[in-house]
């Protein structure tokens, strides 16, 4: 831990944070978020709270933290918590997280988080002044980090807008089979405990989203990687789909791909932004789409010309795009490396 300030008293998370277990949620629906174990679960016209800190209770989401400034819901799987006296909630937000409440929890079948484990943490906290710069430090890296997500999901939506504006119209004239390459046969799986004894350097993907980091990698370049099985469709129908690059290892659950026969990466990212693929999902239990229903997609081929012209539109918003993430990877990197040298006092925030 670094050295304590003699300004930083012991206490423990009971004297500063009060803390309340969430109730079921209303079935109206609204605008106001409903909070669970694992984030925002839906949306509803009543609030049970307002600028608080929302802690994952039960199940697998057991420990994890999410904080939320307006007025909110908080489900009956989390529990809230709020400031007490004179204490900054964003503060503790990061006072949370830093404490890695997943590893406090009891039970093995279903882990358990509860208020009496939660309310005899003992932790050394700062004067307010010093945990207001603090939170403002964190605040900021995450508001920067938020703000090019947000730019980068409007980026997706503009490049798939361009796409329905020029193709929508048309009637498919070929297969997905057609303009895809796979990769699935160079896939590895890697257990847990493969994965923690490595150190954490290149991605590792999963068939939704980004599992782990790996001391190996089996890609380097731009790929496509689409579900294969479990969650592998939204709620509309459309694919999963994760847009990567750089050097990177994939797990067996997601296909790997990229565009032959004119389609870049992007164009095929797009095209199947815009391509719903329920109907060739199989499985009941556990949902799959296999190589052979995933090629035999009906779609528009766009003739050379206009693909080409396809492509020079979208290269831009794509450059962009992996700009924007690298800036929040190296943002998302610093606040963690901060957050814990800031809460042991390690680092001063006069640093």
């Amino acid at each position: 831990m670094g050295l304590i300030s003699n300004s930083w008293q012991k206490k423990t998370l009971s004297d500063f944070i009060y803390f309340k277990n969430g109730k079921k949620r209303p079935s109206i629906t609204g605008d106001i978020p409903v909070y669970g174990g694992n984030g925002i679960l839906d949306y509803t016209s009543e609030s049970n709270l307002e600028n608080a800190v929302i802690i994952g209770r039960v199940g697998a989401y057991a420990g994890s933290v999410y904080y939320e400034s307006k007025k909110l819901w908080v489900s009956d799987n989390a529990i809230a918590a709020k400031a007490k006296d004179s204490s900054n909630i964003a503060f503790i937000y990061y006072l949370l997280k830093n404490l890695r409440l997943s590893e406090r929890q009891i039970g093995t079948g279903q882990p358990l988080l509860t208020q009496n484990i939660l309310n005899n943490i003992e932790v050394y906290l700062p004067s307010l002044e010093e945990q207001c710069k603090i939170a403002e430090i964190l605040t900021t890296l995450d508001a920067r980090i938020f703000e090019n997500k947000k730019i980068n999901h409007h980026l997706v939506e503009l490049a798939r807008s361009f796409w329905q504006e020029r193709f929508s119209s048309k009637q498919p004239n070929g297969k997905l089979g057609d303009i895809i390459e796979l990769f699935d046969s160079k896939r590895v799986p890697l257990s847990a405990n493969q994965r923690e004894k490595m150190d954490k350097t290149y991605p590792y993907y999963g068939a939704t989203s980004l599992m782990d980091y790996v001391d190996d990698y089996l890609f380097d370049g731009t790929y496509l990687l689409l579900g294969e099985d479990g969650t592998v469709i939204d709620k509309e129908g459309y694919p999963i789909l994760q847009y990567v690059w750089g050097k990177f290892w994939v797990n067996n659950h997601a296909h790997i791909m990229v565009g032959k026969n004119g389609f870049t990466v992007e164009s095929l990212f797009v095209l199947l932004k815009n391509t719903c693929v329920s109907s060739i999902v199989t499985g009941a239990v556990q949902l799959k789409i296999n190589q052979a229903n995933l090629k035999s997609v009906d779609v528009y081929i766009p003739q050379k010309e206009e693909l080409d012209n396809f492509n020079s539109t979208i290269e831009p918003i794509f450059d962009q795009l992996r700009n924007l993430y690298d800036e929040i990877k190296s943002l998302t990197t610093l606040r963690d490396a901060l957050l814990p040298k800031l809460m042991s006092g390690e680092i001063s925030v006069a640093d």
